[in-house]
């Protein structure tokens, strides 16, 4: 099975007032750290960049120039996966800690009967509803998740879900809307979306401790210790 990836980088950085894939965050930057982890797990690697930006980061097999939305941009990178690629992951340089094992675990999480997988939390707190300042509906959090990037498809069903250039935000709504399956696998808390000041803070503060030295720091490793036989939480 042949998988290959496309990092969007192509972001203007307009939430936080600059191209947070180029922010450093544990003396790398974002775009360079996702693209050295994602190196390790896929044969082959498709950055996609802001046009007018030359690539001078750790080697990638192709570079492509995004559009002015993220559905123009995923398919500038598509363009150039090679048509004997199985899976196609899609991930973000806005997630720059993401690790080895959650890639495979998407990766891992296209088989059998689906056409897809993505990476997403459990819903942990109440979701509000929300109209003119005004709470409208309050949302259940059983059978909801919180979604994370990356994802990963079948590269034909992927393709052909943008075959007429839908604008969509999201791969996985486009493909589940076309009656494919999409897959859900326990994603990672440490996996940030860094969008403003504070999440950048956040990710140079969790660097260190997920690249070292000491223990890395692991989704696995947040897990609660397993109740002792005979007793029970409370």
């Amino acid at each position: 099975m042949t998988v290959w990836t496309v990092l969007l980088a192509a972001g203007s950085g307009r939430r936080l007032g600059t191209a947070k894939q180029f922010l450093y965050i544990g003396g790398q930057r974002a775009v360079d750290r996702v693209v050295r982890t994602a190196r390790r797990v896929v044969d082959g690697v498709v950055l996609v960049l802001p046009d007018g930006v030359e690539w001078d980061g750790p080697a990638v097999d192709a570079v492509a120039v995004g559009g002015s939305t993220r559905s123009q941009s995923v398919r500038a990178g598509l363009a150039l996966v090679p048509a004997l690629a199985d899976i196609v992951l899609i991930h973000d340089a806005a997630h720059p800690l993401v690790t080895e094992d959650l890639l495979r675990s998407v990766i891992a999480g296209v088989h059998d009967d689906v056409d897809g997988a993505v990476c997403a939390l459990p819903m942990t707190q109440v979701v509000h509803q929300v109209a003119d300042g005004i709470v409208v509906e309050v949302l259940p959090k059983q059978g909801q998740v919180l979604a994370q990037a990356p994802t990963a498809f079948r590269a034909h069903v992927l393709r052909q879900a943008h075959a007429h250039h839908p604008d969509v935000v999201e791969d996985v709504g486009l493909v589940v809307s076309r009656g494919g399956r999409v897959a859900v696998v326990a994603g990672d808390p440490l996996n940030l979306h860094v969008t403003s000041v504070e999440e950048w803070a956040m990710a140079c503060s969790l660097a260190p401790l997920r690249d070292g030295p000491g223990p890395r720091v692991t989704a696995a490793a947040l897990r609660p210790p397993p109740t002792p036989h005979g007793h029970r939480e409370v």
